[in-house]
């Protein structure tokens, strides 16, 4: 077998798993790193061709019916994750693809989240930048303590940044379709309808999961209920909020600003208006990206592979 892993950006994957035992032990005669982002259909199908194994890092790199079908040779896609949105489990099932997913961590993403929150309410980018150029206090930051966090979505991501929130003396509502009220209520989370959360929050936080139902969860009226002293933060996925909507919300001076750590396109275009916004917080889509993530991810992928090298593939992901 040769084996493909993708979007090794960092080129870091190398030391996050032992490769050369599937080498030794399991039949795979070679193991290509590629650390560039395949663009298009026609890149995925050229330089994938000649892989039975492919290992993809989260939704990098999207494994659509299309993809799969350029892919004759591929029988075994590695996602980290137990989930992954970009691949068609569908598709990969009729063609005989086997798709594995990994562990993942717990802590990463939210870490990085209040990461942003606090960047972005202390200015500290634009102070940073400044203090290299030799200037001194340019900004007045805002604070957490009682102010009002609202968390769109208060499962284990949700949970998590809800905790950190109470402890920064925070007051923390939750919202979501099915949000189960006893169970906020026994964090210490006030359930909210969707309008009272956004109305209420100094900062309002994304943690919920994306599909068709909740593509463009958060749009122009969502926005419009914010305050314009009021942060949004989306650490999730893209396609959750309306870019269009919260580029417009922005640009109108309606929120103080947004930090996005996630984009309906990446890699983030390098002409995107998402790079020239006012307020803003770029981060690339790097919640997950930290040594113990890696560590879980990778050493995964790779027991995936010996797994289904001997027959008795494991944590397969189907359809449905």
């Amino acid at each position: 077998m040769r084996v493909a892993v993708l979007d090794d950006y960092q080129r870091a994957a190398a030391r996050f798993a032992d490769w050369d035992a599937l080498r030794r032990d399991h039949g795979v005669s070679r193991i290509d790193h590629l650390h560039h982002h395949l663009p298009d259909d026609d890149a995925v199908a050229a330089a994938l061709a000649p892989y039975e194994v492919v290992v993809a890092m989260r939704e990098r790199t999207p494994f659509t019916a299309a993809r799969l079908a350029r892919l004759p040779r591929l029988r075994l896609l590695v996602t980290t994750g137990m989930a992954n949105a970009a691949i068609d489990l569908a598709a990969a099932a009729r063609q005989g693809v086997t798709v594995c997913g990994t562990r993942g961590g717990r802590s990463a993403t939210p870490e990085l989240t209040w990461a942003l929150i606090l960047a972005l309410l202390r200015h500290l980018p634009a102070e940073a930048a400044a203090m290299r150029a030799g200037g001194w206090q340019h900004t007045v930051g805002g604070d957490l303590d009682g102010r009002t966090l609202g968390v769109v979505g208060l499962g284990r991501l949700g949970t998590r940044v809800a905790a950190v929130g109470a402890a920064f003396g925070m007051r923390v509502l939750a919202w979501s379709s099915r949000l189960d009220p006893g169970r906020a209520r026994g964090l210490g989370v006030e359930p909210v309808g969707k309008r009272e959360l956004f109305e209420r929050s100094d900062v309002v936080t994304v943690h919920y999961k994306l599909g068709e139902r909740s593509r463009g969860l958060i749009g122009a009226e969502e926005l419009s209920w914010m305050r314009p002293t009021a942060y949004l933060v989306n650490t999730s996925r893209g396609p959750l909020v309306d870019t269009t909507a919260l580029l417009a919300a922005l640009h109108g001076n309606r929120l103080a600003g947004a930090a996005l750590d996630v984009y309906d396109t990446e890699p983030l275009p390098a002409d995107h208006p998402l790079r020239t916004a006012p307020r803003t917080l770029l981060t690339p889509h790097i919640g997950y990206v930290t040594e113990e993530s890696y560590r879980i991810f990778y050493g995964d992928a790779a027991e995936d592979i010996a797994a289904f090298a001997s027959g008795a593939p494991v944590r397969v992901l189907t359809a449905g």
